[in-house]
């Protein structure tokens, strides 16, 4: 648990009320490798925050997986449209390993709000993080090259290279596995 409570670092302004709230609220949630966390076609109910462990979220198109994004630990993670908007999701998530999480349903986190104000506040802010990487993926993917997309995710995200399999890479960087494989071949 000690680990956990440095998620408040990134909220310096959260009361000790609001903090002890908010902590009475988690459930601890255990995941084997390949369990699903959110389902196409459901309604997303729990913000999750990965304590150990990771995953991918991702969407089928044409049979085919195409991953968007990679959770590590100390990251959140939830099918935000969903989880916003209450209508079923696009993507699934699975974890890549064994994992720990902690999540907090919809309904909660809309009490919290109401008991504790400045936790919208934290929410906001999630919420803006997850905006950020959604744009920065969708500039990376479009104005990049493969061989800049997958260096910057060496620079930037290195754990994701060593938990992720070769296809959910080539998938996130859009590329086919041969490009990727001739890329490494070549770093």
């Amino acid at each position: 648990m000690e680990n956990f409570l440095g998620i408040f670092d990134k909220f310096p302004f959260l009361s000790d009320n609001a903090k002890a709230g908010f902590l009475s609220n988690l459930e601890e949630v255990k995941f084997e490798k390949g369990e699903l966390l959110e389902q196409k076609g459901k309604v997303s109910e729990y913000l999750y925050y990965f304590l150990t462990g990771s995953a991918r979220s991702y969407y089928t198109r044409e049979n085919r997986d195409i991953t968007v994004s990679f959770t590590l630990d100390g990251e959140f993670v939830t099918a935000m449209h969903s989880f916003i908007t209450r209508k079923p999701s696009y993507e699934n998530i699975e974890t890549l390993e064994k994992s720990i999480a902690y999540r907090i349903s919809h309904d909660t986190l809309l009490n919290m709000f109401e008991n504790h104000p400045e936790t919208e506040r934290a929410y906001r802010m999630i919420l803006e993080e997850y905006y950020i990487v959604l744009e920065e993926q969708q500039i990376f993917s479009k104005f990049k090259s493969a061989r800049e997309r997958y260096l910057e995710l060496m620079e930037y995200r290195p754990k994701v290279i060593q938990k992720a399999s070769v296809g959910h890479i080539a998938s996130y960087l859009d590329m086919s596995i041969e490009t990727l494989s001739r890329i490494r071949a070549k770093i």
